[in-house]
């Protein structure tokens, strides 16, 4: 089993599966307690790398969550090891409700999902806010690629544990580089159509007037 399982399927969540019918099957997964975190695997850090935002969920000291999305260049979350995510966290609204959540409780959980490919991957972590001039060779590993802006703090997350969703409802849809990937082909062909066009065209030109040849 995960070490996410664990944590996620409470006494309230088995009550749950327990009525809908599904306790036999999760519970399986449940056989053992797992109490060390998971390190983030090659899969999982090359997808994290592989895309340019995430849902960032906290819960603050009144006990309701808050869900923020981070964005930036794809590959603007960096994996600096294979239990650490950070990120440069750069000037929004300037309403830190994320950030003053942290401080009072370091507990998240992040959602990566890439539309395009149907995929997820849901993480809880322990998050940390740390300044930048007291950091500035961590920062600097993070400098390229971040998010545009002026960086305020750096946000670090301890990986606790983590899991791959199902496909299903996804609905795909594609970012601009994913169009431009795609039909870049076909603009290619299209350029060599032209230029062949084009030298026919120059050659059709060129002949002897009442030539047919």
């Amino acid at each position: 089993m995960s070490r996410f399982n664990q944590l996620a399927q409470t006494t309230a969540v088995r009550q749950v599966q327990e009525e809908m019918g599904s306790a036999s099957a999760a519970g399986r997964r449940l056989r053992e307690q797992v109490e060390e975190p998971d390190p983030l695997d090659a899969r999982s850090a090359d997808f994290i790398r592989s895309l340019d935002g995430f849902l960032f969920a906290s819960v603050g000291e009144t006990g309701w969550p808050y869900i923020q999305f981070k964005g930036g260049p794809q590959g603007f979350v960096h994996v600096l090891d294979e239990y650490t995510l950070g990120f440069l966290d750069v000037r929004g609204n300037r309403q830190y409700v994320t950030t003053g959540n942290v401080r009072g409780d370091d507990r998240v959980a992040l959602f990566f999902i890439d539309h395009a490919r149907q995929t997820r991957l849901k993480l809880f972590g322990h998050a940390t806010a740390l300044p930048v001039d007291e950091n500035l060779g961590l920062a600097e590993r993070m400098e390229s690629p971040r998010t545009e802006g002026k960086v305020e703090q750096i946000v670090t997350i301890r990986v606790e544990a983590y899991a791959w969703n199902c496909p299903n409802h996804i609905t795909p849809r594609f970012s601009r580089r994913d169009v431009s990937e795609a039909l870049a082909p076909v603009h290619e062909r299209r350029a060599r159509l032209e230029e062949e066009n084009a030298a026919l065209r120059a050659r059709l030109d060129a002949r002897p007037e009442g030539s047919t040849g």
